[in-house]
């Protein structure tokens, strides 16, 4: 039986430099295959080839679908041959609803000219509710999260009902009732007949999900093992290179004096007003630690540091920096104060995509580099180059554009931002989304390092292994309200899912 999908000898060159060098790989039928390796190992180009965003002219090699060889000019090639695609990248239109986005381009039609809204809305629905997700059809897609919106674009593509699916990072944005929900619905399109390409760098997943894992490192395929019973240390050198002592390198470090405390905060509901997604919520941070908030989507975990940093209004509560009161109204005020923010959408909201590295890494820290509102360029480079070395940032420099970076070294340069400030209390909301094992283990030893030093940190991350084993104490969020507070000896995955979920009882730690 001829096999769904076979690429022979792909090659693809971007000015004379070879991203992929004539890779071979092959899907079977109703089987799972995880393609996994670092960033710039080649596995998205491979896949924009497959999807038709490269034409067949631009590359070496052969690909075939159920045995017939294809010449993709466009996307709409591949997607005419069976394949879907599933961008880490949300791209949706916001300003339609949720319906519209699903159905745009593909509208039913009644009366040979009007559009079947009914039919529209009643397999939207149909559809959300596959992935797991709870919102009317008729919502504007502006007014919903990240999280939310990734499960859109995971709906629109279960509604081709594509032969090949290629999933590219699906779960970075979800939570991890979420993410496991999507990975049976994989199972279930798998039992239906439709194969997948699974790309992630959550390795738990992999495991839990492929048939085979296909190991790529720079342009090359460098192993292919059975998914059951795979050795994860070897696929981790396979994919870096190099042998990786410690995932975590967590260190136990004195705690020192409370840095930051938050009394009675409450954050007003951005879209129903008169409504809270945060009520009532209270706790402390100190010098050399790591505070984790854990919970689900849309229990209010990135509004509460949102709101501490100034980005959003509160509607009531206290913050107290250091024992003192502070009025931050605005996140000029919270970096005054020695406060750092690395936000979960480090494109949308973390760097400004039209400057250089240089420019991105001292936008917080203009005062130090300028006189009379001038810009002094020497110290201005002096300082993002010590930044840059320090923290082994892969790129052609410190002019070089931040859009060409891989997103560790993206994450590196938002982090180097607040470095350069010299700050007290650093908040990272989903530190690692969508980075390569190696770049993780580098910013986990960053956050040591920083904790090390005294800085006390607020983290926030719904992969809740790193989260467990990064943090030294855990704060529970549960619609809106702190559900319950683990030290690190208490937490387990069970404890905080159930906490989370709403499913046990208030647990408060000594």
């Amino acid at each position: 039986m001829a096999k769904a999908l076979v690429m022979e000898g792909i090659a693809k060159a971007f000015n004379g430099v070879y991203a992929l060098k004539g890779v071979n790989l092959d899907l079977e039928h109703q089987e799972i295959l995880a393609i996994v390796g670092e960033n710039g190992a080649g596995k998205s180009t491979l896949m924009k080839i497959l999807s038709g965003s490269y034409p067949k002219s631009s590359y070496e090699g052969q690909v075939y679908v159920d045995n017939v060889q294809q010449q993709f000019e466009t996307t709409r090639d591949s997607e005419k041959a069976g394949i879907e695609m599933i961008y880490q990248e949300i791209s949706l239109h916001l300003d339609l609803t949720v319906a519209e986005n699903l159905f745009l381009g593909k509208w039913p039609i009644k009366n040979k000219f009007a559009v079947d809204w009914k039919k529209v809305n009643e397999t939207a629905e149909r559809y959300l509710k596959l992935v797991g997700l709870t919102v009317s059809p008729k919502e504007t897609v502006r007014n919903l999260n990240t999280s939310q919106q990734q499960l859109i674009s995971i709906a629109r593509a279960f509604m081709r009902n594509p032969k090949i699916l290629v999933l590219d990072e699906p779960t970075s944005a979800l939570t991890e009732t979420e993410a496991n929900n999507l990975l049976n619905v994989i199972r279930d399109l798998k039992a239906k007949g439709i194969s997948s390409i699974y790309i992630s760098h959550k390795l738990d997943e992999v495991f839990s999900i492929a048939d085979r894992i296909t190991v790529m490192r720079d342009g090359n395929v460098i192993s292919t093992s059975p998914g059951p019973g795979a050795d994860i240390n070897r696929v981790v050198e396979d994919m870096v290179g190099r042998k990786i002592e410690t995932m975590y390198p967590k260190k136990k470090v004195p705690i020192g004096e409370e840095m930051l405390r938050v009394e009675g905060l409450s954050v007003p509901h951005p879209y129903s007003a008169g409504k809270q997604i945060v009520t009532d919520v209270g706790f402390q941070v100190r010098k050399g630690e790591i505070l984790g908030i854990a919970g689900l989507v849309g229990a209010g975990r990135s509004e509460i540091v949102n709101a501490i940093f100034g980005a959003i209004p509160k509607a009531s509560g206290k913050v107290f920096i250091q024992g003192k009161e502070t009025d931050i109204r605005k996140p000029l005020d919270a970096i005054k104060h020695g406060i750092g923010l690395v936000t979960e959408n480090r494109k949308a909201t973390g760097f400004v995509g039209t400057m250089n590295l240089r420019e991105n890494m001292t936008l917080a820290n203009l005062g130090k580099i300028s006189s009379g509102g001038i810009i002094n360029k020497s110290a201005e480079e002096t300082l993002a180059q010590s930044y840059y070395s320090k923290l082994l940032v892969k790129a052609q420099g410190i002019k070089a554009s931040i859009l060409g970076l891989s997103g560790g070294n993206q994450q590196k340069i938002v982090l180097a931002k607040w470095l350069m400030t010299n700050i007290k209390i650093l908040i990272v909301d989903e530190p690692t989304r969508g980075i390569d094992v190696g770049a993780k283990v580098e910013i986990y030893n960053l956050l040591t390092e920083l904790a090390e030093s005294g800085v006390a940190i607020i983290m926030i991350s719904s992969d809740l292994p790193e989260l467990l084993a990064m943090s030294d104490r855990f704060i529970i969020m549960a619609n809106g309200i702190i559900g319950g507070t683990l030290t690190q000896e208490e937490a387990t995955q069970e404890k905080v899912m159930k906490i989370a979920t709403g499913s046990a009882s208030r647990m408060v730690a000594n």
